[in-house]
């Protein structure tokens, strides 16, 4: 320790007068910090390496030395093996340096997977940061973000990426008329095409939205315009799908590629039939000039082998566009100009394995951190959509009144007051306007019928005390998968033959909730002759994505309607009471969502679509269907949540597991000016259903091992710090290895 004068700082090292002050320490170079006799590399020896662990506490690059023998093919990005913890383990190389941190010996690489560098510079850097945002580990998001290696593929010959000047690193990616053009323009045409995007592309899907042709110009001419799009029914060529080709292929005709993000792999079809109709066919790898051009697709449900060729295609640079799932937001694309999400109210967009990450809030960061235009699109309009609005984040682009009036459907409420003139008719299922409406339409096309529940019963009681029938074994609920069926445990599986109710101890049944297998049933025998085709996850056919124009009866589960190309002549949209009366934030939003799904297939007023809403939803959202403001209804319910507190004006992360783990987690909490914790309270729903299975075990241990919530939650401007402070606790909670479970997600979709 040294001694200084009054205000210098404790142990600071002094210089004697006239003598030179020695150099900074550098570390030590890679060839003393090797052991067993490995030879470094002679440049860069050290390797920084992510290790594919769960633990939180190892969420941070570690170093080995690279032999000699690997340097050419140990590469930033490659997969390498690596020891660690006395067993081999994945991980990816993310950069050589010189000299290393660590002070002790290192131990070498073991070898090198391959030598395809899967994991690029923009990349690693969207994956470390939607970690740190859901208090995840870098380790976690890779996993999600690369797929599975699929050797054989990787072997494949497949033509080079193009060598241009733009590959060159620390070059500036040109714009507008410096730009080069898409891989089917000739050299004499390529800066003609991409100077001029505006002029020569189809903007039709666009000119009916207020800023729309302006968003479609900013981007092709290699601007990164930001906007939410309201979007509306209409003739083919001007949907949904249609509105992202086309603002895909503005980007790829300035040079820049797109990405886009859908739900499902029936939406997945539709955006690559609408990029073949603006002219970006599919990419085909049996070029041998390696240009690069065309679409691929990115979703499991194709396959190991073919979703890893897309991805390679991706990361060469020979696909300027990939369409995919949830997964594809961390779509290597090259010179990413575009990153676009269709429907992000939808489930699906929320990774369900750690950290949970949402795809608007991926494809958010990951355009501002390339610089790439951000689109949002939906029917709907979700809460946390409103919120970049009206902070300016994004812009509105929607249609005026005018417009939204001539190309949707004309929407009817048959709620309880507009039935009561019905009289007991009024009370039915399906009561007489509706029924009428279906039987007027059909003679024109097929009739969307569209009911929130799957099943024939889901959901069945006792007919003389109504009270839900449950198994005896779990106290699951029972249901129904036939007329002639027997009732059937929904958690264990179990048959309840010989049921009784535990209450009255009658033995017969009744329906409480009627699923689409028993809605097509009754309207086969109220429509006779009519064609009915299902459609829905378990129903017999499954989800059929497509129906032809001829009259007949669809019924559908949400989310599972079929599209007609000519749209269907009229809808009826079953138990609006449903999907309203959940105890969600999002209840309101959501069921206007499924609604405007099903109303966006039929035909606009003009042309005879008719929709019709039967039962008692609540009336914000009842209204939002008929007036077609989804954009109204997000932004009252955004003013709600932020007289409350609620998400997305504050930052909520829910610590979910047994009650000690979580009681220690959440006491190592360092909460940022504003924060709170609320809770614990016990959590109902699925993880009791777990609980309740355990009859075996005494009421006393199964009340200890009950799960508790506990939300913590802080100001918007105080996310961050957060998120820190909850990733710290948890990686002190790794290190420790403390017992019981816990699970973190930050902005969680449910809170009660």
């Amino acid at each position: 320790m040294s001694v200084g004068g009054q205000g210098q700082e404790q142990g600071e090292q002094l210089t004697l007068l006239d003598l030179p002050t020695p150099p900074p320490a550098k570390g030590r170079g890679a060839r003393a910090l090797a052991r067993d006799g490995v030879q470094p590399a002679a440049e860069l020896p050290v390797a920084r390496v992510c290790v594919d662990l769960p633990p939180a506490h190892l969420d941070r690059a570690f170093e080995y030395v690279v032999p000699a023998a690997l340097s050419d093919a140990a590469q930033p990005g490659t997969r390498v093996k690596v020891r660690f913890g006395g067993q081999d383990v994945d991980g990816y190389l993310l950069e050589r340096i010189e000299h290393a941190e660590h002070d002790g010996t290192l131990a070498p690489l073991r070898r090198v997977v391959s030598p395809e560098q899967v994991l690029t510079p923009e990349v690693h850097a969207l994956a470390r940061a939607v970690a740190d945002r859901y208090a995840g580990t870098l380790a976690d998001v890779l996993r999600l973000a690369i797929p599975a290696r699929h050797a054989r593929v990787e072997g494949a010959a497949m033509p080079a990426a193009p060598t241009t000047a733009d590959d060159v690193a620390g070059e500036p990616e040109p714009t507008g008329a410096d730009a080069p053009g898409t891989a089917s323009a000739s050299p004499d045409s390529t800066s003609a095409s991409a100077a001029e995007p505006a002029d020569t592309l189809d903007s039709s899907a666009w000119r009916p939205y207020r800023g729309g042709p302006a968003f479609l110009q900013h981007l092709g001419a290699g601007g990164a315009p930001r906007a939410v799009l309201s979007a509306l029914p209409g003739p083919a060529g001007e949907r949904w799908p249609d509105a992202i080709a086309q603002a895909a292929a503005a980007c790829v005709a300035g040079g820049r590629g797109a990405l886009v993000v859908v739900p499902d792999a029936r939406d997945v079809v539709r955006v690559c039939a609408a990029l073949d109709a603006v002219g970006i066919g599919p990419w085909s790898g049996g070029s041998d000039d390696g240009s690069a051009g065309g679409y691929v697709r990115l979703l499991a449900d194709d396959g190991p082998a073919p979703r890893y060729r897309a991805f390679l295609a991706a990361l060469r640079g020979q696909a300027q566009v990939v369409v995919g799932t949830r997964a594809a937001a961390f779509a290597p694309v090259s010179r990413l100009g575009l990153v676009a999400c269709w429907d992000d109210g939808d489930d699906l967009h929320v990774e369900p394995r750690a950290p949970h990450p949402h795809v608007r809030e991926v494809l958010a960061l990951r355009a501002a951190q390339q610089g790439a235009a951000f689109l949002l699109a939906a029917h709907g309009r979700t809460v946390e959509a409103q919120a970049l609005v009206e902070l300016g984040w994004a812009h509105d682009v929607a249609a005026d009144r005018a417009v939204v009036r001539a190309r949707t459907p004309q929407v009817r409420a048959l709620t309880s007051v507009e039935l009561a003139r019905e009289g007991a008719a009024g009370a039915a299922r399906l009561p007489g306007p509706a029924a009428r409406l279906i039987r007027e339409r059909l003679a024109d096309g097929p009739v969307l019928v569209q009911v929130p529940r799957a099943g024939y019963l889901p959901v069945v009681a006792c007919d003389r005390c109504r009270a839900v029938a449950r198994c005896g074994a779990c106290h699951g609920a029972l249901a129904l998968g036939s007329a002639q069926g027997v009732p059937q445990c929904e958690w264990c599986g179990r048959l309840a033959t010989g049921w009784r109710c535990a209450e009255c101890g009658a033995s017969s049944l009744r329906s409480v909730r009627v699923g689409s297998d028993r809605t097509a049933e009754e309207l086969g025998r109220a429509f006779p002759g009519v064609p009915v085709r299902s459609s829905g996850a378990r129903s017999a056919a499954g989800v059929i994505a497509t129906v032809p124009d001829t009259p007949a009866l669809v019924v559908a589960t949400t989310g599972a309607e079929p599209v007609c190309e000519g749209g269907y002549a009229g809808a009826v949209l079953l138990d609006a009471g449903v999907g309203a009366m959940s105890t969600s934030l999002s209840a309101g939003e959501d069921a206007v969502r499924r609604w405007l799904a099903a109303a966006a297939l039929v035909r606009s007023h003009a042309d005879g679509g008719v929709v019709a809403l039967v039962g008692d939803g609540a009336p914000g959202p009842t209204q939002a269907l008929v007036r077609w403001d989804p954009a109204g209804l997000a932004s009252r319910d955004l003013v709600e949540r932020r007289t409350l507190a609620l998400p997305p004006v504050v930052r909520v992360a829910a610590v979910t597991g047994t009650r000690e783990a979580v009681q220690a987690v959440v006491d190592r909490l360092e909460l940022p000016p504003g924060g709170g914790v609320l809770g614990p309270v016990p959590v109902t729903g699925s993880s009791q259903i777990g609980v309740a299975r355990r009859s075996t075990r005494a009421p006393a241990q199964e009340t200890l091992d009950a799960e508790v919530r506990v939300l913590v939650r802080a100001p918007l401007s105080e996310g961050g710090a957060l998120v820190r402070t909850l990733a710290a606790s948890l990686a002190v909670r790794s290190a420790r290895r403390e017992g019981g479970t816990v699970r973190v997600q930050v902005d969680p979709a449910e809170m009660l």
